[in-house]
């Protein structure tokens, strides 16, 4: 297993190394001079490199070895790593090479060379290097294998995010067609709602007008029959309910303030008006900079809906005492507020009532946010935030 070249396999400093190397188990270990040629190697490293110690001692190891990449290219011997231990007195730690065995095949091989040096002491001179090297065809077929699982699962994960995306794409693209559906059909409603409150207008309200005209042309013809005049009488008191009732439908089709006077003024007549059927204490409160402010007709038809739609579920679960409502302006912005002082409610993640979906929708469809806040016993406030929708 060793060599006698001259007197350096008997130097103190091999003998000092050799005795620490030979120590280990496992790995190869072999010493070369400054030509290159292998001073000692254990049993270990020769029978790795598929020789036996005898065949190695005094070779060039570089040539015997280390003469090529992993891709048969010749590595000139001044790109040799081993060899600069030695020559630029500094070790080295590898492990993205090859080495070469006695029947032609490769390994990936983890060596590190160290220069061994006359003395301890740091300018002595160097004497050759210390080699240990180990095969790591396993680890290398296991980092092979990981990064062939982990470009497998980031090629799976883009497919599962494009997948998603895609998905993603469709139903936004699907939510959008809901929401102009939504908008549209809304649209649609409100028209209906115009055709039919015109022609309950000129029809119905028309005919009860001419029969209350008719029946008040006959009351006083009946003077001398009390039997027929209390009966003309009740026939129009029930005329003039029915003319009510009317007035009443026709202003929930369509009311007709909001046309003519704007919607502020329907909404301090649809509060008015619910006060007086519901009996609740009602408020008003509008900054008096929006008095003049119109939003335009689809703007101010969904507004005036969706306060309806609060009123409505005020009167029928709230059990309510009193309820406001509030206007301002914040800049071009309109923040509007209904609130209640009834039982209040616990509120689910998502709105599930049709009438609390048909709000969303509709303040949705201006770009606008609505909110409602409310916990039992604490009452209710819905807040509607509408922004840039009023004159600078």
């Amino acid at each position: 297993m060793f060599a006698h070249l001259h007197n350096l396999s008997h130097h103190h400093a091999w003998r000092r190394q050799l005795e620490l190397l030979l120590e280990s188990t496992g790995e190869g270990i072999y010493g070369i001079d400054l030509r290159g040629r292998c001073i000692f190697i254990n049993g270990a490293g020769a029978e790795m490199l598929g020789y036996t110690p005898d065949e190695v001692l005094g070779r060039n190891m570089h040539y015997l070895i280390h003469h090529s990449h992993s891709d048969e290219s010749l590595m000139p011997v001044h790109d040799c790593r081993i060899f600069r231990a030695f020559q630029q007195g500094e070790g080295v730690k590898v492990d993205d090479e090859v080495l070469w065995r006695r029947d032609g095949s490769s390994f990936p091989a983890h060596y590190a060379s160290y220069p061994i040096r006359n003395s301890d002491a740091a300018d002595s001179p160097v004497l050759g290097a210390v080699v240990t090297f180990s095969d790591i065809t396993e680890r290398k077929q296991t980092e092979a294998a990981l990064r062939a699982a982990h470009d497998l699962l980031e090629r799976r994960v883009a497919e599962r995010t494009a997948e998603l995306s895609e998905a993603n794409e469709r139903l936004r693209r699907s939510h959008v067609a809901l929401q102009r559906l939504s908008a549209h059909l809304n649209s649609v409603r409100e028209e209906e709602r115009r055709h039919i409150a015109r022609d309950i207008h000129d029809d119905l309200g028309a005919s009860l007008t001419a029969l209350q005209l008719d029946m008040n042309w006959l009351r006083p013809r009946l003077a001398s029959d009390a039997t027929l005049q209390a009966k003309l009488d009740s026939m129009l008191e029930l005329a003039g309910t029915a003319m009510g009732s009317v007035r009443r439908i026709l202003n929930d089709l369509r009311p007709g303030l909001l046309d003519h006077l704007g919607l502020w003024a329907a909404l301090e007549a649809l509060l008015g008006d619910f006060q007086r059927r519901s009996g609740l204490a009602c408020s008003y409160d509008c900054a008096a900079e929006l008095e003049h402010s119109r939003l335009g007709r689809d703007a101010e038809i969904a507004l005036y809906r969706i306060v309806q739609e609060v009123l409505t579920n005020v009167s029928r679960h709230a059990q309510a005492s009193s309820v406001s409502l509030q206007a301002a302006a914040e800049g071009r912005d309109l923040r509007l507020a209904v609130s209640d002082d009834g039982r209040g409610m616990r509120l689910p993640a998502q709105p599930t009532s049709f009438g609390l979906l048909g709000m969303q929708e509709r303040a949705r469809a201006l770009g606008g946010e609505l909110s409602i806040d409310s916990a039992p016993g604490a009452g209710t406030t819905v807040r509607l935030h509408l922004r840039d929708v009023l004159a600078g």
